[in-house]
């Protein structure tokens, strides 16, 4: 998906155009999306910056959930081990 304007992104929501716009600003403000006013339509698109961090925080998510999630299994393989040794 590629550039959108105001009234396409506000398409799927039940909400006010003022209140999308006051959102769209903190996410502008935010350096998340990038504006552009031509005539009496503004155009948002993603910056290349937010895909680039985005990534890499959900990089840094999986690993720490896969590691997690291995430990966890690792431990509930030893107490089922513990559980079948006392039978």
């Amino acid at each position: 998906m590629g550039p959108a304007t105001v009234g396409e992104l506000a398409e799927p929501f039940k909400m006010a155009l003022p209140s999308l716009m006051q959102h769209l600003g903190v996410l502008e403000d935010s350096s998340l999306v990038r504006s552009e006013k031509v005539g009496r339509v503004r155009t948002y698109k993603l910056t290349q910056e937010t895909m680039r961090v985005g990534e890499d925080w959900f990089v840094r998510q999986r690993t720490l959930w896969e590691r997690r999630l291995n430990q966890l299994d690792s431990y509930l393989l030893e107490m089922k081990e513990k559980e079948n040794g006392k039978d």
